[in-house]
């Protein structure tokens, strides 16, 4: 019998096993973990000048490589959207966060993703009709705050465009986000066949963005290559795959909020890597957004039932 490429990538989800919930929240954390290392990779190894084709390759080829193995389409509805959810959580991100990559220290763009939970906190109760909760406000405040110290690091840059690109990527997200949990995935998509219809929808929005924009692609050397192929394989495929598969077993608040893993990668290669400072208020900010991620997997406290009299 053959085995099908969402089970080679992750046999035990695939057969249908049970997973618990602390294993699904570590698999999905992996995601966030890869996209931290977007903006070293950028500033590193891919040639300056052209955010929207890094965006683009992230993108296309692993999406149309993945759509030829499954052999899947949308149907019906769901191609309008797939091209709204591919746009949201892939192409307009991902071009967003390539532009605050280039024009930010890897630490400040990655950290701006932080308000996103606190999108999201706002966005489920007009999307998903879910009551207001005070906590998640609450601890969506705390990884705003948590963006603050690091922002005001003393490596800190207030380039206006970055900030913005950055605050425009944590909003897509949040909104893709929210609308993936709505309206879920076909019964016959599975999360490596949804991602890929995503990562397909956000290269042809890319496309012939990045032609008009950045005009013809760079010159591409081996380390360039080398960086082409981490984003489109590790941050592209592999992290929208288990992303996209615990969006679907978990709150969307829960999977929001581990997106505060990807400044903490970022700030941490920067200090390894490039000598960043990381000074004692960049720490605290590192350390409330710890708190946030711990707090944001705790399920909300049903409401206590009055006795009756």
């Amino acid at each position: 019998m053959k085995t099908s490429l969402a089970q080679r990538i992750s046999p035990g989800v695939a057969r249908g096993a049970p997973v618990s919930t602390l294993s699904r929240t570590a698999l999905t954390a992996l995601a966030p973990l890869s996209w931290g290392t977007t903006y070293i990779v950028t500033t590193e190894l891919l040639p300056p000048g052209h955010p929207l084709f890094a965006a683009l390759l992230r993108a296309l080829p692993a999406g149309l490589i993945t759509l030829a193995v499954t052999r899947t389409l949308p149907r019906g509805v769901w191609w309008a959207k797939v091209a709204v959810l591919g746009v949201l959580n892939i192409g307009l991100l991902n071009a967003l966060l390539f532009v605050a990559a280039e024009r930010l220290p890897g630490g400040v763009a990655a950290t701006l993703t932080a308000v996103q939970p606190l999108i999201v906190a706002v966005l489920t109760v007009p999307i998903l009709h879910e009551t207001p909760s005070i906590r998640r406000f609450a601890w969506g405040a705390v990884g705003v705050v948590g963006v603050g110290l690091v922002v005001i690091g003393p490596a800190a840059a207030a380039d206006p465009i970055g900030v913005a690109a950055g605050l425009g990527s944590a909003a897509s997200m949040a909104l893709g986000l929210t609308l993936t949990k709505r309206w879920g995935r076909p019964s016959a998509a599975g999360p490596v066949t949804f991602a890929s219809w995503q990562l397909v929808a956000a290269g042809v929005f890319l496309l012939p963005l990045t032609a008009l924009v950045e005009g013809a692609p760079p010159a591409i050397d081996g380390r360039a290559a080398l960086g082409y192929l981490w984003l489109g394989l590790v941050g592209g495929l592999i992290a929208y795959v288990v992303w996209f598969r615990g969006l679907g077993t978990l709150p969307v608040t829960s999977v929001a909020v581990l997106a505060l893993l990807s400044p903490l990668v970022a700030a941490s290669l920067g200090a390894a890597l490039l000598d960043q400072t990381l000074g004692p208020t960049q720490l605290a900010g590192f350390a409330l957004a710890l708190a946030a991620i711990v707090a944001g997997q705790l399920p909300e406290k049903p409401p206590a039932r009055k006795e009756l009299a």
